[in-house]
């Protein structure tokens, strides 16, 4: 009788065993990760250099900034105030509530749905509750400023820079990475939908819904409420924490076990 031995642990596809995905496909799904590492990779640098070496905010927000008047005139505009900071908000948290209500409905009482539409629902759901929470939490770390209350357009506070510290007895800001942008950016999980067969819709989808949520965040920053660079990491972490969502999901540790033959007497 043979034996069977402990083996080696090894991650494999979910979405490969239970799509059926050909050899052909899991490749792709296997570089699309990989290629979502790189770009995650490609644009933290690009944001640090943004944040460390240019002026690309003050730059910016001098922009929207009237220095005659001492204001941002678009701060209390209907565009950027009632519609965007306030409409637009409560029309995506009532959308990133209908996914974890039907999440929530699926575990009380399982709907028939086919294995990948559960995995997607539950990623999108997931990311609807993930992406502003990290976003909120990383802001009560932060000591940056928003420009409206900086000294440089009629507040107190001063500019600090990237990993800069703020001088003694001056309160933290609170105000990077942009919270108003996550309402938005966690429906770039929507581009779940795509994968893992047919990946170029999902990156077309993907790019979309981020241009959608950095223009929640631009709306924002011509109010004076955040820097570029606070909206831009806002999309950065919103990605990878979707990211490390569907990687978890998708990845699940199994153990191989070892077939030993008999021994011969």
């Amino acid at each position: 009788m043979r034996a069977k031995m402990p083996g080696k642990w090894k991650l494999s596809s979910r979405l490969s065993l239970h799509c059926r995905l050909t050899p052909a496909q899991r490749t792709r799904w296997e570089r699309a990760s990989v290629a979502v590492l790189a770009v995650l990779a490609v644009a933290a640098i690009f944001l640090l250099g943004i944040a460390c070496l240019t002026d690309w905010d003050l730059q910016l927000a001098d922009s929207a900034f009237d220095a005659k008047t001492q204001r941002f005139p678009l701060r209390h505009a209907w565009l950027t105030e009632s519609f965007n900071h306030v409409i637009l908000k409560r029309l995506f948290t009532v959308v990133a509530l209908v996914f974890v209500l039907a999440v929530l409905w699926d575990l009380a009482l399982p709907r028939q749905w086919n294995w990948l539409r559960r995995f997607q629902l539950r990623v999108v759901a997931l990311s609807a509750v993930a992406v502003p929470a990290v976003i909120g939490l990383l802001k009560q770390a932060s000591g940056s400023h928003c420009p409206w209350d900086l000294q440089r357009y009629g507040g107190t506070a001063p500019y600090i820079r990237l990993f800069e510290f703020l001088p003694a007895g001056v309160d933290p800001g609170h105000c990077m990475p942009a919270g108003h942008a996550s309402s938005a950016l966690w429906m770039i999980s929507l581009s779940v939908f795509f994968i893992p067969s047919r990946l170029k819709l999902a990156a077309m989808s993907l790019a979309a819904l981020l241009m959608v949520g950095v223009g929640v965040g631009w709306l924002q920053q011509l109010r004076g409420a955040h820097f570029l660079s606070h909206t831009l990491w806002s999309a950065w972490i919103a990605l990878l924490t979707v990211f490390l969502i569907i990687t978890c999901m998708d990845r699940a540790p199994t153990r191989r076990t070892i077939t030993q033959a008999p021994l011969m007497a």
